[in-house]
């Protein structure tokens, strides 16, 4: 990523004010460029074919298409495209929805510009980005997980390389393993943090300190 290959990001809200706020926050970071916005979930899928995005930030509460669903079908049609959940809400069945719809990322809107920067940019390198406030509501989600949830040393393994934000290729290559071995690691993992995808494992993962 450089000036001449700047973060090319879309803004999916219903509301004109937020887009234009948005827009302002990062019309002057040299790395990022708004390509396109959408005022809603339908929209917004449309509009990806067309601008091919490395980066959406999608509002969750929107007519037409929901934030939930537009994420989740972007993200089975172009799984190369990294979605954050920019929203004012943070009721914990929200963040589950948005997460698991394929969300890398979950900030509330009284996010700073810099604090957006820096999450995009994290975002378009695999990263996940929550913020606390929701962090604290996964947490609490899991909070009595059962004994069996101790992980093995390789799992542990897995699990900071997950962190990282490699992909189950990208782990097998580096621990010097079969994909399909990587995938079973992340299938365990899953299992004994009773999480249901990759960014609720790295949540919990941070906020419990499960890797170093």
């Amino acid at each position: 990523m450089n000036d001449q290959n700047p973060i090319r990001v879309m803004i999916v809200d219903d509301h004109g004010m937020v887009r234009k706020g948005l827009m302002a926050y990062l019309k002057n970071r040299a790395d990022i460029i708004v390509v396109g916005e959408a005022r809603d979930g339908r929209e917004a899928v449309y509009l990806c074919e067309q601008l091919q995005p490395g980066v959406i930030l999608m509002d969750l509460l929107m007519p037409e298409m929901d934030g939930v669903d537009a994420t989740r079908s972007i993200h089975q049609q172009w799984p190369q495209i990294q979605i954050i959940a920019l929203t004012s809400f943070q009721e914990k069945e929200l963040v589950q929805n948005a997460l698991r719809a394929g969300a890398i990322g979950y900030l509330l809107k009284n996010i700073t510009g810099d604090e957006l920067s820096e999450a995009i940019r994290a975002a378009y390198t695999g990263r996940l980005t929550v913020a606390p406030e929701v962090t604290q509501s996964i947490i609490m989600e899991h909070q009595n997980l059962p004994p069996d949830r101790e992980l093995t040393n390789r799992e542990r393994e897995v699990l900071t390389l997950m962190v990282e934000g490699l992909t189950n290729p990208k782990i097998a290559e580096r621990l010097f393993i079969s994909r399909s071995t990587a995938r079973a690691h992340v299938s365990s993992i899953l299992s004994k943090l009773g999480v249901s995808n990759r960014s609720e494992a790295v949540v919990l993962a941070l906020r419990e300190r499960l890797v170093r």
